[in-house]
């Protein structure tokens, strides 16, 4: 059986009560072993009931119990969050853990503690020295990896380059075989622009950035295909078509992903030396400590990572 490491994410956020949750499930419990790192008085905050007696909570005691509350931005939160991701990478080059589970952080209250980051998917590559890697975003039989990340929406283009969109494909052909055990994958790439961009009425990336990037990848991969009009290809890849679509940014995604599957979606980092999955929802500051926080993305990420975790010991 493997062990799953699963960090608490901001403390003042609603991680603590999902990993609870997801954890006190039976058909969750009984798939792996469990290392919880955070801190325990918190964890005690959000549920009274006994975990199971395969979790083991590792308590790094980041946080002053009489100077906490829930749903706030603090750096000595945001502080005590990094430090749990810096152990679970510890436990990680130890090989005490076989996958990591993330709960969300809050980038302000890091970014307050003096960590210069944009994301947990940025920080961990960082610390991994990974160059190459992606944030696949995925639900049921709906796979998604996109090019550009967090950028405003006027920045994409400028940042969307053939060479990164031929890297994206590489990185998802690559996932979808020795993570997901796709023998042949089937990839989607998407356009940026409406209509494909109308042979250049409406844009140029296509002819410019994808298509080139495409024709690249189907030489090299084969069953490469694009680009494919944003308003048709998620539904060819719900019917099955495809085994995962590369998009040009993040909402393109994330909008369909949420509207089909709001609570169930899962971020995957692909690149990674080891398998890391999260829920695909924030903090929520708003509902923290309150016993409203849903756990089902978070049960899908546990899920997720044991799978992809044991496809990678075959």
């Amino acid at each position: 059986m493997i062990t799953i490491g699963i960090t608490m994410g901001d403390p003042s956020g609603i991680g603590p009560e999902v990993i609870i949750k997801a954890l006190q499930k039976k058909d969750v419990s009984r798939l792996a072993h469990y290392l919880v790192i955070g801190d325990k008085f918190i964890f005690s905050k959000v549920s009274n009931r006994p975990l199971p007696k395969n979790v083991k909570l590792l308590d790094l005691s980041n946080v002053n119990p009489g100077d906490f509350s829930f749903g706030k931005i603090r750096a000595e939160f945001g502080a005590a969050s990094m430090e749990y991701i810096n152990f679970a990478l510890y436990l990680l080059r130890q090989n005490l853990i076989d996958c990591l589970v993330t709960a969300p952080i809050s980038k302000e209250s890091a970014n307050l503690a003096g960590y210069k980051i944009t994301g947990h998917t940025e920080y961990l590559a960082r610390k991994t020295n990974t160059k190459k890697f992606e944030m696949m975003l995925l639900a049921e039989n709906l796979r998604t990896l996109t090019v550009t990340r967090h950028l405003p929406l006027k920045k994409v283009s400028d940042n969307l380059t053939k060479d990164d969109i031929y890297q994206a494909i590489a990185l998802v052909y690559k996932a979808l075989k020795t993570l997901f055990s796709i023998k042949r994958p089937r990839i989607a790439v998407s356009a940026l622009n409406p209509h494909l961009g109308e042979h250049g009425i409406l844009g140029e990336e296509e002819k410019t950035k994808i298509i080139p990037a495409v024709k690249k990848a189907n030489k090299k991969f084969g069953l490469v295909f694009g680009p494919i009009a944003s308003d048709s290809i998620f539904h060819d890849s719900l019917k099955g078509k495809y085994d995962a679509i590369v998009v040009m940014y993040h909402d393109q995604s994330l909008i369909t992903l949420k509207t089909l599957f709001p609570n169930r979606s899962v971020n995957l980092t692909i690149g990674l030396p080891f398998v890391r999955t999260s829920p695909c929802h924030g903090t929520a500051f708003d509902i923290a400590g309150k016993n409203k926080a849903d756990p089902t993305s978070m049960v899908e990420a546990i899920k997720l990572a044991n799978k992809l975790a044991r496809n990678t010991k075959k």
